[in-house]
């Protein structure tokens, strides 16, 4: 980074970790800003100020389902995407254990199901994590053959959050929707970079984020299709959100995410085509860069969430690559941004049959809106230096 100003030095910097997080949109604030200020009241409250606060908490719920093809009652505001998983894999299972006690889910989900798995397993649940193959897909045949008798719910994400690989959720749905079990997605990667259509998608519940899509950060939302099982709530209070999630809602944060989501809805059709066409120019300009890199996920970029790049550079370390990277203004993860200060091998690249030096050696570059061509040039020219030089210790 060149010396300057740190105004200038800010505004050379590059940042690749839009999956991560992505900075909140000026229109998405400004539609918060007044539930801040003047519109502050308590969506429960009955006089004027309550009323108004109401209105705008359905709007909002009106808005997000709009863009879900979905209907207003069939959505609930969490405190995000953690949240609304938790909520439909424990709450799911907890109301239906008098059915059967086994789910199935994958081996490449995001910490926030797999987790909640790991815990039903200590309670005594039977927990069946699909295998994928050398790209992360999951197997329809091995979907259907794991269904038995007891089975409940599958949890399956919909865009992986490190190798980008999109499921077939219409296809898994089906099998599942066929044999009776319920489908749980989280589609925090893919929401507002493809559409979702719930009204023909035979998934019954499905999580969302909103700072994801440059909506704020604290809130998200469960999809719970009319006639599915509600799930059992955690937290017990006023009984907002139907009873699931008690507490005075964020009306701030639900009508930032209504917004971010009717913007990434309206922008789809230019945003999406953009950033593959960046990725696509990327990924082959890293490959010519740096032959020895190691692309994860699908190599058909159709099948791979728009603007995500995973690579690995074997024998480098991925924590020291992010570091060389970050000194040069330039933010990349390692992995999913909940464990990328853990210095271990991605489970994800490993479940994909990698060695741990590949697991290791992992990048996520992850593009955004505000992305250029030029600073994925800049990035190009800059990695084949800054592997040498790791290489070399």
């Amino acid at each position: 980074m060149s010396i300057g100003s740190p105004s200038n030095q800010r505004a050379s910097r590059i940042y690749l970790d839009h999956a991560a997080t992505t900075p909140v949109d000026p229109r998405v604030k400004a539609a918060m800003l007044p539930f801040w200020e003047g519109q502050y009241g308590n969506p429960s409250s009955l006089h004027s100020w309550g009323r108004e606060a109401r209105k705008a908490l359905e709007a909002a719920r009106s808005s997000v389902a709009q863009s879900l093809n979905a209907h207003p009652e069939e959505i609930v505001f969490t405190s995000g995407a953690t949240e609304a998983d938790n909520l439909a894999v424990i709450g799911v299972a907890q109301a239906l254990q008098s059915k059967g006690r086994h789910l199935i889910t994958t081996q490449i989900e995001h910490a926030a199901v797999d987790a909640p798995c790991a815990s039903l397993e200590t309670q005594g649940w039977s927990i069946t994590r699909l295998p994928v193959d050398t790209e992360g897909f999951v197997s329809p045949d091995a979907l259907a053959a794991a269904i038995r008798p007891d089975t409940v719910l599958a949890s399956i994400i919909h865009g992986n959050n490190e190798i980008g690989t999109i499921q077939p959720i219409e296809t898994l749905g089906s099998i599942l929707r066929e044999r009776g079990v319920l489908l749980h997605v989280d589609a925090v990667q893919t929401l507002g970079k493809l559409p979702i259509d719930l009204a023909h998608c035979p998934v019954d519940y499905l999580s969302l984020s909103g700072h994801k899509l440059y909506g704020p950060k604290g809130v998200g939302a469960l999809y719970i299709r009319s006639g599915s099982p509600l799930p059992l709530p955690s937290l017990w209070g006023g009984g907002q959100e139907q009873g699931l999630r008690p507490g005075t809602e964020n009306l701030a944060g639900i009508v930032g995410l209504a917004k971010a989501l009717e913007i990434a809805t309206e922008q789809m059709a230019t945003d999406t085509p953009r950033l593959a066409e960046l990725q696509a120019q990327f990924i082959q300009a890293v490959l010519a860069a740096v032959p020895q890199a190691v692309l994860n996920g699908p190599s058909d970029l159709r099948l791979r969430v728009p603007g995500n790049v995973h690579f690995s550079f074997p024998p480098v370390e991925g924590e020291a690559l992010v570091l060389r990277l970050d000194l040069k203004g330039i933010a990349v993860s390692s992995g999913s941004a909940c464990h990328s200060a853990v210095i271990e091998p991605s489970r994800i690249v490993k479940a994909l049959g990698k060695s741990d030096e590949v697991a290791r050696s992992t990048i996520r570059f992850s593009m955004g809106r505000s992305t250029t061509a030029a600073e994925l040039d800049r990035v190009v020219n800059i990695l084949p230096e800054i592997l040498g030089k790791l290489q070399k210790k």
